[in-house]
C-alpha cells in the first residue's frame, strides 16, 4: 500500500478520539520514527509504500492510540527544548510550558561569569527534562537533580548520559529533608501542583497513564511542596539567589502571597504561552 494512502485510513481510523489535525501529526511522528522519513519526504514522492512486514508495528500503534495512550510513550522519546529525551510511564511527559521557565532560567543566567561555577538544583526532575536542559545550555553550571522515585532517576541518568551532560542525581523525598547537601545558585522545582478538584480538567491520555504521584496533590494543602522547597531554599540559596517554579494557573496570588510572607524579594509572576498563571520566581 501506499503511505499516502495509508496515512487516510490512519486519520480516518482516529477519527472518534482525535481531531484530524492531531491524528495527522501522529501519524508523521511515527512515519519520522519508524521510517526516518518526512512530511516533505512523502509530498515529494507521492509513490512511497510500506513493506508488508510495516503494517504489524503501525496496527500495535494504531490500537494503543485509540486507547489514547500517549504518542511520546509509543515512541518512548520527545522533544524538549531543542534535545531529545526518553520517556516512559515512570515520568512526565515535558510540556511546552515547562520549556518556557527553562528559556526564563537561561535568558536570566547565560551572561553570568564564565568563570564562576552556577550551582543549580532541580527538585522533582523526573525525565531530568529541567536539569538536563540547564546543564546542556549553561556550560558554567554544576547541576544538581533531586526525585523521589528511583525509575525516574534511572531515566533522567540515561537523558543525561544521551544528550552528553554531567548531573548529580539524587534520590530524595524533598518532603523529608531537614536541609540540601549543598549551598546553590538556583533553585527550580516543577512539583506536582494539580489539585483532585481539577481532575475533571484532566484529559484521558493523562489521567490514565501518566504517574499520579508526579501530578496530584491533595485539596486541602496544594502548596505542601512549594511551602517545603521555598522553606529550604531559605537555608540553602546563596545570597541573592534565584527560586523558579512551575504553578498551578489558578494559585497565581497564593503563591506570591507565599513567597512574600516567607521575604523573598524580587517576586515575579509570569503566564505561560496558554495566558495562565504559570511560573513565579523570587530572590533570597
Amino acid at each position: 500500500m501506499k503511505i499516502k494512502q495509508y496515512r487516510t485510513q490512519f486519520i480516518k481510523e482516529l477519527s472518534s478520539f482525535y481531531d484530524a489535525y492531531e491524528a495527522e501529526s501522529f501519524f508523521y511522528l511515527i512515519l519520522e520514527n519508524k521510517h526516518k522519513l518526512r512530511q516533505i519526504d512523502l509530498a515529494l514522492n507521492h509513490e512511497l509504500v510500506f513493506n508488508p512486514s510495516d503494517f504489524a508495528f503501525w496496527d500495535v500503534i494504531l490500537q494503543e492510540l485509540k486507547k489514547e495512550v500517549p504518542i511520546q510513550y509509543l515512541l518512548g522519546k520527545t522533544n524538549f527544548y531543542g534535545l531529545d529525551f526518553e520517556v516512559n510511564e515512570n515520568v512526565l511527559i515535558p510540556r511546552p510550558e515547562t520549556e518556557e521557565l527553562v528559556e526564563w532560567i537561561v535568558k536570566e543566567n547565560a551572561k553570568t561569569d564564565k568563570t564562576k561555577t552556577l550551582k543549580i538544583l532541580d527538585i522533582g526532575t523526573g525525565s531530568g527534562c529541567i536539569a538536563v536542559s540547564l546543564a546542556k545550555n549553561l556550560p558554567n553550571a554544576k547541576v544538581y537533580a533531586i526525585d523521589v522515585s528511583k525509575k525516574a532517576l534511572e531515566t533522567a541518568k540515561r537523558n543525561a548520559i544521551n544528550n552528553k551532560v554531567e548531573v548529580t542525581f539524587l534520590l530524595n523525598d524533598v518532603l523529608e529533608l531537614e536541609e540540601l547537601p549543598y549551598d546553590f545558585d538556583i533553585i527550580v522545582s516543577n512539583p506536582p501542583y494539580v489539585r483532585h478538584l481539577e481532575k475533571e480538567e484532566i484529559k484521558k491520555n493523562v489521567l490514565d497513564y501518566e504517574p499520579h504521584l508526579a501530578l496530584f496533590v491533595e485539596d486541602h494543602d496544594a502548596l505542601i511542596f512549594y511551602k517545603k522547597i521555598a522553606t529550604l531554599a531559605q537555608d540553602n540559596l546563596f545570597k541573592n539567589g534565584q527560586l523558579y517554579f512551575e504553578i498551578n494557573q489558578y494559585l497565581g496570588k497564593e503563591m506570591i502571597d507565599l513567597l512574600e510572607e516567607m521575604e523573598f524579594k524580587n517576586i515575579e509572576l509570569r503566564k505561560d504561552i496558554y495566558d495562565n498563571d504559570r511560573m513565579l520566581r523570587g530572590s533570597f
